[in-house]
């Protein structure tokens, strides 16, 4: 009944799109310019690779060829504005255009103080955006980051609205196909993963990002150390005129049990302030977050069931400018979190759960200078310090049952990280020879170590009876020290031979000192438009990646070897098997080959259409496996993913609808290393087996949008309906019966909502805004588990726990 209810109130929503009227059409005009740069010895310099961003009657976004131009064709008479960005400049003309005619509109791009990467965004929220760059890539914008739907009020909450992008059974993000610990993250350009897991290990407020892109196969030559896609945060640019200050969240959600309020549920102040240290010249940006947040799970006894987060995330920003062709940005986060009840499900209670304690603090300063008309060169250096411990809740003996666990955790770990990054990008100026072409070339140098302890507790294993039928011993505690080298040298050209093909071609060099290998990475893509007017591009590009190792592999042969007994029905030992931890093989880096082709259409001129396919085949990733006496990691694993896509983005007067469908398939070997020796490890270990992997959502629909209602309220809808994940089954001794990852979860269906109405304030402050609103999660009440009984001896075999059910939050923001 839910899920007819969702497909009905779908296609309502598409209904009351489609029927809002049309304004009577008047001859299309169009906008054509240059972007370009003047140097302080008046030297002007074409530049190629801007993102333009045009606002207006309609909103577009394109991308400034190799000569500097850029062109918007059918757009409906009136007043717009064009904005340039591009690393370290920014500039914007008002255009007037009238119909049947070309407005002219060259856009002169200044010095600013921004917050760069590789990677350049824009503020147009449409999930289509009408660029020219090869690499499939979908850009989360500012807006959609302020106004979206977001129960976690973090930036990872919202990658879930780029198509191919779900959060898995296990709570981690998992981008096109890949788990989340071969992923890039980036902020700001600088890689904020953990050296140990390979996880990402970093929180910011959510209040200073200001997009968030994810790029499925990025075939610029400075991406690198990853296997799967990426994700490029980038952070606010301080404000340079005036002070601006923010905050929300002030007021505590009470808890309530069985219709009493029992305590806190969450509480999450928020406070922002930017604004000029030197006008025109130094800004500063301040930002902190105090999360308290209980997360429950629905199946367990009320008071008992939650989960509980407690963190205090600080970031501080200083944008410099002394001169017109020098900028520098300085910033420093610090991220300690508490994470109570750590992989609290139906089977596992609060006692018998993790307590996850992390620390961390980040250090980063990017320098960018311009050469006049010869070019940029961007200098980065990044410190970081990532801690982390996992302690038990209990210290009672730790026991596998087939409907719960009893006992306390049975893993214990102790992480001390450190890394440095420093990197240095040139982008050269452009040049002729058979057609046109812009350079770049870098170096990314960095060094992780890592400390660490493990401790391992015996561990029951416990058959439909009630008697235990294994044990698992362990032997001593262990300590290590690993470190770990990497060089990264890189050089691109975007080389355009004629006005309608643009090539990008780039060759990477990555080494690593844990591998002792060094690896060529090419990769290229090709952009042509299929028409004069630039509205049809078909883009495909295909290239080689190579990923980084985990520290946590090189130092598992000095973890704790274990041995596994066989007990008979009065407990006493019938066979034992010790096993030795041990690396089959050669160390290797993981390496991926990817391809795309796409299709991108404005049909309309209020309506762009995206058809892509892509596919990517990994090798030599790490997996675990028992092989006689020995637990070994293998550099074996193959992984593969596909993607068929079709997205479209629609804009009826001021009302933006993304809608997006995506076929897909990931699959490969199923005992991933983190999953057995990561921050929630799997107490017992089973052969290796290739499968769907756990995240792998064949069919997938998201709809979402912008609405702007009657009396100045904006309505922020999310549809999310995909095909369950899979998962295996297994018998008491929690051997896997049958093929793996065959059965699935039911259909995940949710429509969430984001009412957002900006309000004056009364009295002395009426001259200021805030913001007031709710949010609804899962309006509808569907029904989608998290939890399942796999295990073919137990009376519960086949049943499913742990909806979200339909919650409420309310939304405050005030800001002067």
């Amino acid at each position: 009944m839910a899920h007819a209810k969702t497909l009905r109130l779908c296609l309502l929503f598409l209904t009351l799109a489609c029927c809002f009227a049309q304004d009577a059409k008047l001859p299309a005009g169009s906008i054509a310019g240059e972007v370009f740069n003047t140097s302080s010895d008046g030297q002007r310099a074409v530049v190629p690779g801007a993102v333009i961003s045009l606002s207006g009657p309609v909103e577009r976004q394109t991308e400034s060829d190799a000569s500097g131009q850029y062109r918007f064709e059918l757009l409906p008479p009136g007043r717009y504005t064009a904005e340039a960005n591009a690393p370290g400049l920014k500039g914007a003309v008002p255009v007037d255009v009238a119909a049947g005619e070309t407005a002219a509109a060259p856009i002169s791009i200044e010095l600013t103080v921004v917050a760069t990467s590789v990677t350049v965004t824009a503020a147009d929220s449409t999930a289509v955006p009408a660029t020219e760059q090869s690499a499939q890539s979908t850009t989360i914008a500012q807006s959609t980051v302020e106004n979206a739907p977001n129960r976690n009020d973090t930036f990872e909450s919202l990658l879930p609205l780029v198509p191919g992008v779900v959060r898995g059974p296990d709570g981690h993000i998992n981008m096109k196909g890949a788990r989340s610990t071969q992923a890039g993250w980036l902020v700001n350009s600088a890689n904020v993963t953990d050296p140990a897991t390979g996880a990402e290990a970093m929180n910011l407020p959510i209040d200073v990002v200001s997009s968030i892109q994810v790029i499925s196969n990025s075939y610029d030559p400075a991406y690198g150390r990853f296997t799967g896609a990426v994700s490029s945060v980038e952070t606010k640019p301080g404000r340079m005129d005036k002070f601006h200050f923010s905050m929300q969240n002030l007021f505590p959600r009470a808890r309530k049990r069985d219709g009493t309020i029992a305590g806190i549920e969450s509480f999450t102040p928020r406070l922002t302030v930017t604004g000029p240290l030197i006008k025109n010249r130094v800004a500063i940006t301040q930002s902190f977050e105090y999360r308290f947040v209980r997360t429950p799970v629905q199946s367990l006894p009320p008071l008992r069931r939650d989960m509980k987060q407690e963190s205090f995330d600080s970031f501080t920003q200083v944008d410099v400018s002394p001169t017109e062709m020098h900028t520098a940005t300085f910033s420093f986060s610090a991220f300690p979190q508490k994470l109570a009840y750590v992989g609290l499900n139906t089977f596992t209670p609060q006692e018998s759960t993790s307590d996850l304690h992390q620390r961390g603090y980040e250090a980063s300063m990017q320098d960018r200078y311009i050469f006049g008309a010869k070019g940029l060169l961007t200098s980065q250096v990044n410190l970081r310090q990532y801690d982390a411990d996992i302690l038990p809740n209990s210290t009672a003996p730790y026991r596998l049952l087939l409907e719960t666990t009893e006992g306390g955790f049975f893993d214990r770990q102790r992480r001390r990280s450190r890394s440095v990054q420093w990197q240095e990008i040139y982008q050269a100026g452009q040049w002729h020879f058979l057609g046109t072409h812009t350079l770049k070339a870098g170096l990314d140098f960095s060094r992780s170590d890592y400390d660490g302890r493990q401790s391992f507790s015996p561990i029951d294993v416990v058959g439909a009876t009630g008697r235990s039928l294994q044990r698992i011993d362990f032997g001593s505690p262990t300590s290590f020290s690993v470190g770990q080298t990497q060089i990264a040298w890189f050089a691109g050209d975007q080389w355009q031979p004629c006005e309608r093909i643009s090539v990008d071609l780039g060759l990477r060099f990555d080494r690593d000192s844990i591998t002792d290998a060094t690896h060529a990475a090419p990769r290229g893509g090709v952009t042509l438009a299929l028409t004069r007017d630039r509205r049809t591009l078909l883009k495909a590009g295909g290239g080689l990646f190579y990923d980084r190792v985990p520290l946590n592999i090189p130092a598992f042969p000095e973890f704790p070897g274990r041995t596994v007994h066989t007990l008979g029905p009065r407990g006493e030992v019938l066979g034992s098997t010790a096993y030795t931890n041990t690396i089959f093989g050669s160390l290797g880096n993981p390496r991926s080959a990817a391809w795309n082709i796409e299709l991108d259409r404005q049909v309309l001129e209020k309506l762009a259409v995206r058809i892509a396919y892509q596919k990517r085949r990994t090798r030599d990733a790490y997996f675990v496996n028992p092989d006689g006496n020995f637990l070994t990691v293998a550099n074996g694993g193959r992984d593969s993913y596909r993607e068929f896509q079709i997205t479209g983005a629609y804009q009826i007067r001021s009302h933006t609808v993304n809608a997006s469908y995506a076929r897909s398939r990931a699959y490969g070997d199923l005992n991933d290393f983190n999953q057995f020796f990561g921050n929630n490890p799997a107490a017992v270990i089973q052969p290796n087996a290739r499968g769907r992997l756990s995240f792998d959502a064949p069919n997938r629909f998201l709809i979402w949008g912008e609405i702007a209602a009657p009396k100045k309220i904006s309505v922020f809808p999310v549809l999310d309906l995909h095909t369950g994940f899979p998962y295996s089954n297994q018998n008491e001794l929690r051997e896997y019966i049958g093929p793996r990852n065959v059965d699935r979860y039911p259909r995940f269906a949710s429509l969430d909502l984001q009412l957002l109405k900006e309000i004056h304030l009364p009295g002395r402050f009426k001259n200021r805004t805030a913001k007031v609103g709710a949010g609804v999660f899962n309006l509808l009440n569907s029904f989608n588990p998290r939890d399942v009984q796999n295990n073919m001896d137990s009376y519960r075999y086949g049943s499913f726990f742990n909806s979200a059910t339909r919650s409420f939050r309310g939304k405050f923001v005030l800001g002067f």
